[in-house]
């Protein structure tokens, strides 16, 4: 995260209200700050995505290839997250100084997706045992304006949401060769399933009260957060990981409480998130545009 310097009187308007549940921009404690979400920005990539949760900024870009399955799990896909804390996000990010940070954001996702119920990863195989894609998710980090892991997830989801797999048919040759053929038609091809693939959710404690989404100011004046990844299954939210961050300790009560909260935050964001990319490929395609002429 990237460093403010407070005062102690501001760290104490801070803190009172946190518990009067009014925050220094006017949300309660339960409240996100102002989101923008774009997709298919990056022409070059498969799928891709733009966040802009107030003052933080992430660009999202998702590349497929063709790879051989790990042999322990034939029938699974491959992901791949990677993560890049740009100098101009802030000063601190200059030389090395962002890649603690981003190798907690690439483990932070990669145990939520690790389960298969949080991710199906047999959706990219393609012949078991031999053949399956491969999708790497570069993540940069444009600017830092906290609360990096939610902004982190969605994005992800976005773009992974926005990600076409060309269709391949699969033809058997001599010798039981199998050959792979790509279509090279931008609109013959396949979507992701995001159902099922998690969010990550902030639940920062402050004082004796928990709160989501904190901004970098909030940030200084806790000592411990819990992330909290929510899957969606059959409707219901089901936690698929948790990890604390800071320095802190955290009461077992004081845990069920942010568990909770995030359950019931991560589901409200799935539900907006899904609704509002179903409703914007609704409005701008993909649609086949019609073709006139003799060559159809």
């Amino acid at each position: 995260m990237a460093y403010v310097a407070l005062s102690e009187a501001e760290k104490t308007y801070i803190l009172h209200g946190v518990e009067d549940d009014f925050r220094c921009d006017g949300r309660s404690r339960r409240d996100y700050r102002p989101m923008e979400l774009e997709t298919g920005l990056v022409s070059n990539a498969s799928g891709s995505a733009r966040l802009r949760l107030a003052n933080t900024d992430i660009l999202v870009g998702v590349k497929t290839e063709i790879d051989v399955p790990n042999p322990l799990t034939p029938e699974f896909g491959k992901l791949e997250f990677f993560v890049d804390c740009s100098a101009n996000a802030t000063p601190e990010f200059e030389g090395r100084g962002g890649s603690d940070l981003a190798q907690e954001l690439v483990l932070s996702l990669q145990n939520a997706y690790e389960s298969p119920l949080a991710f199906d990863y047999r959706t990219l195989c393609l012949i078991p045992g031999q053949q399956c894609w491969k999708l790497y998710i570069d993540i940069l980090i444009l600017e830092c304006g906290g609360n990096l892991h939610d902004a982190v997830s969605l994005a992800a989801k976005a773009a992974l949401f926005n990600t076409k797999l060309p269709r391949v048919t699969a033809t058997l040759l001599d010798a039981g060769i199998t050959d792979l053929i790509i279509s090279d038609n931008p609109y013959d091809c396949t979507r992701i399933g995001i159902e099922t693939v998690p969010l990550l959710v902030t639940v920062c404690k402050i004082g004796d009260y928990c709160l989501v989404d904190p901004s970098a100011e909030e940030e200084v004046c806790s000592t411990v957060s819990v992330v909290v990844s929510v899957s969606m299954r059959n409707g219901e939210p089901f936690l698929s990981g948790t990890h604390l961050t800071g320095g802190g300790a955290m009461h077992r009560d004081t845990m069920r409480n942010c568990l909770q909260l995030g359950l019931s935050i991560g589901e409200h964001l799935n539900q907006l998130l899904t609704k509002m990319l179903k409703l914007e490929q609704e409005r701008v395609g993909p649609k086949r545009p019609k073709t006139v002429g003799f060559l159809k």
